[in-house]
């Protein structure tokens, strides 16, 4: 699994980095990246809750 982010909708909530910090980060402007390119499956369930929870919908978990 793999997490990508629409940078261009991304209002830089903070949701995300809380419900899972360890594979979101915030970069300069304040935006959500995911820091790692595999999923490890103990921040699988995490990183759909952060899906779930994107106010803006602009995350995929795939």
């Amino acid at each position: 699994m793999t997490v990508l982010i629409d940078q261009d909708g991304c209002i830089a909530c903070g949701q995300c980095m809380q419900i899972c910090p360890e594979v979101f980060k915030e970069r300069e402007d304040g935006k959500a990246y995911a820091s790692v390119e595999d999923l490890p499956p103990d921040a699988q369930n995490k990183a759909v809750e952060a899906q779930e929870c994107c106010p803006v919908s602009v995350i995929e978990v795939v």
